[in-house]
């Protein structure tokens, strides 16, 4: 990870947290779902979510060169509901991208997630991984709670995988 720096995202960063999306997702969720799925899927969730911009938990590694390499962030709010439970905090859109995977950007982004959230008071973090995305976060002590389907719209449904980690 030599010389990549990690810093809070701003609302400026849509346009190429938006491009890490889609070139990280449509690469590397290939594997794992089917092309009708992530032709549903991905015009869905590879656009950056102007309120983890703005929240000052939302993360991005930034090359030595100023290239947005990895993005993630954490939120007290349950995805899809905004439900906020003591202590309990939320893993939010995730992705490096492909050229930079295996180099500790996505761990880096995920200890900063964990640091900030014990000093805001979050003991566990929950995620709801891609079927990817689960190795990555078993090795960082998250453990898996079973499948679940998110419904990302009525014509799209999301197999993936629940996953808790104690801080």
């Amino acid at each position: 990870m030599s010389g990549v720096r990690i810093r809070p995202a701003s609302p400026n960063d849509s346009a190429p947290v938006s491009a890490l999306l889609k070139t990280s997702y449509s690469l590397l969720l290939a594997r794992d779902y089917s092309a009708e799925v992530l032709d549903l899927a991905l015009p869905l969730i590879c656009k950056a979510n102007p309120a983890l911009l703005q929240s000052g938990t939302y993360y991005v590694a930034e090359s030595p060169d100023g290239l947005i390499v990895g993005c993630g962030g954490w939120t007290p709010q349950r995805p899809g509901t905004g439900d906020e439970r003591d202590g309990l905090g939320h893993i939010r859109h995730f992705a490096t991208h492909p050229t930079w995977t295996r180099q500790g950007i996505g761990r880096a982004l995920v200890e900063r997630c964990k640091t900030d959230a014990r000093a805001s008071g979050i003991s566990r973090f929950e995620c709801y991984s891609s079927l990817s995305a689960r190795n990555f976060y078993a090795a960082l002590d998250f453990r898996a709670c079973g499948s679940i389907d998110v419904r990302l719209s009525d014509a799209c449904v999301f197999p993936s995988v629940h996953m808790e980690c104690a801080l």
